[in-house]
């Protein structure tokens, strides 16, 4: 049976953010929208995004930094490209940040400091595959100033992330019906891009940690493809 359609029903979304108070507001916001949109509470575990309600929820809103220190664009990343529409909440106000956040693929980049006013119109617009950008942070999204991290295209991201699951870029041409002389021209060009930017990865674990770094590829699969 083909899924309702949102307009037809009640808009969901589920909100992963370890801070019980943002939780509580975010909730109170949703409740008081005209039509209400029912708020599922993931708590800080992003498994309650994959599993229980929060797997069905048209929105996710993910704060960036579950995990005290470090942004986790390689949770974000997951996210996206499993289909999830994602609306990143953060406490981050840099624009580098916003801009690696939609670069990856978030619907919308929001601070912690922006209340009902957009975040209300982000969730609409991230259920309806639409982008938003509050006026806070819209003209960071028209210009990156983080030199330091290349744009890959998709496919060269998904060549790189296979590499590094298989043993041999033999195995990565059979799984991607390509040649390994087209895999060796992807990886050659990433490589050229990451030189470039001043950060060059002259071997492939190098080039897994900038992978990790520009959140490419999660640690957890990284260890789930060594199993």
């Amino acid at each position: 049976m083909a899924a309702e359609p949102v307009a037809d029903r009640a808009l969901t979304a589920v909100i992963v953010d370890d801070h019980v108070a943002i939780t509580a507001g975010v909730r109170a916001w949703c409740e008081r929208a005209e039509p209400p949109i029912e708020l599922i509470d993931a708590g800080g575990r992003l498994a309650h995004v994959w599993t229980g309600p929060g797997a069905e929820a048209d929105v996710v809103i993910f704060d960036l930094e579950l995990v005290a220190g470090k942004p986790d664009f390689g949770e974000l990343r997951r996210l996206v490209d499993s289909g999830r529409r994602v609306v990143v909440y953060s406490q981050h106000a840099d624009n580098a940040t916003a801009i690696k956040c939609v670069d990856l693929g978030a619907l919308a980049y929001l601070t912690k400091r922006e209340g009902p006013e957009h975040l209300v119109p982000a969730i609409r617009a991230a259920a309806a595959g639409d982008s938003y950008a509050p006026p806070s942070l819209s003209g960071a999204l028209m210009s990156d100033d983080a030199p330091g991290r290349p744009r890959l295209s998709q496919r060269e991201a998904e060549v790189l992330r296979a590499w590094f699951a298989s043993a041999s870029k033999e195995l990565v041409a059979a799984k991607l019906n390509i040649t390994a002389k087209t895999v060796d021209t992807y990886i050659a060009r990433v490589r050229v891009k990451y030189a470039n930017a001043g950060r060059p990865a002259r071997t492939k674990s190098e080039l897994v940690g900038r992978a990790l770094d520009d959140g490419l590829i999660t640690l957890a699969e990284l260890n789930r493809d060594a199993t």
